[in-house]
């Protein structure tokens, strides 16, 4: 009987270690299966024609078009230029937004002289002001950082803003009451309590960040994917800008799966 009571514990243990584990497998491969379908749909759609000719290309022109960039080279620079600049935008808007949002929601008269002015600034199209970043910055990474910079420190902003807001009332007027000082207040209650929105707007901001860098890229740069996808549409290589579409998918899936791991890796920290 001692036996069987040692070893039914282990055995519960030994499942359940494994069950996290099954479950990603079952996980990753029906992701893997919704890719494939959607690559039979879209060469479906190709070989029936139900898309006109001058834009249709077939998964496999996509994918060889995608090897001949590897290739000659053509891809890599780009490819270094864009990330560059998209991780040096989100490091500065981080940086700075989250700041801002903690000061504003410290200081809430500050913020009540300030936020219409935030507001109008957040409504500004930035992508309209593209043309007057370049006259300042130029068309090399500074251009390119500005304009994701101007895009994503307001998305750090208000999350980091709301993320000291969201800090139950009740909960301030007891630290209130039992007379803890002011540094304590912050480092133990408010900024703990703002950490998961806060990284919602990490998650978001990533994201935002290579957008704006692509954009920029489009409309005035040297180097970069978005200037990539300039350069094949205006010659008609539609498999060219399909396929630098498909690594500012990958990209973009990468980044946040970054963000989500790290933020998975604080947040359960902080609950032990």
């Amino acid at each position: 009987m001692s036996v069987q009571t040692e070893t039914e514990p282990n055995e519960r243990g030994r499942s359940a270690t494994l069950l996290p584990s099954s479950v990603a497998v079952k996980r990753v491969f029906g992701q893997f299966l919704v890719g494939a379908a959607l690559l039979v749909i879209w060469q479906l759609t190709y070989m029936t024609g139900i898309v006109k000719p001058l834009i249709a290309r077939s998964p496999g022109q996509v994918f060889w078009f995608f090897i001949r960039l590897c290739d000659d080279g053509t891809l890599w620079p780009a490819f270094y230029s864009t990330l560059e600049a998209t991780l040096a935008a989100f490091a500065l808007s981080a940086i700075v937004g989250v700041i801002l949002g903690i000061g504003l929601g410290l200081f809430p008269r500050v913020e009540e002289l300030l936020d219409p002015y935030i507001s109008a600034f957040n409504a500004m199209p930035r992508i309209a002001l593209a043309p007057v970043f370049v006259l300042i910055f130029g068309i090399g990474q500074a251009g390119k950082i500005a304009l994701a910079f101007s895009v994503v420190v307001f998305i750090m902003l208000v999350n980091a803003r709301a993320g000291i807001r969201t800090v139950d009332r009740d909960i301030r007027l007891m630290v209130t009451v039992a007379n803890i000082s002011k540094r304590d207040m912050f480092v133990k209650v408010l900024l703990p309590s703002a950490v998961p929105s806060i990284f919602a707007g990490l998650r978001l901001g990533i994201i935002y960040a290579l957008l704006g860098v692509i954009t920029s890229e489009i409309l005035a740069s040297r180097v970069g994917l978005g200037q990539l996808i300039a350069q094949y549409a205006g010659t008609f290589q539609l498999e060219g800008v399909y396929a630098v579409i498909i690594v500012l998918a990958i990209v973009a899936t990468v980044l946040n799966t970054g963000m989500a791991w790290a933020e998975s890796r604080i947040l359960g920290a902080r609950a032990l």
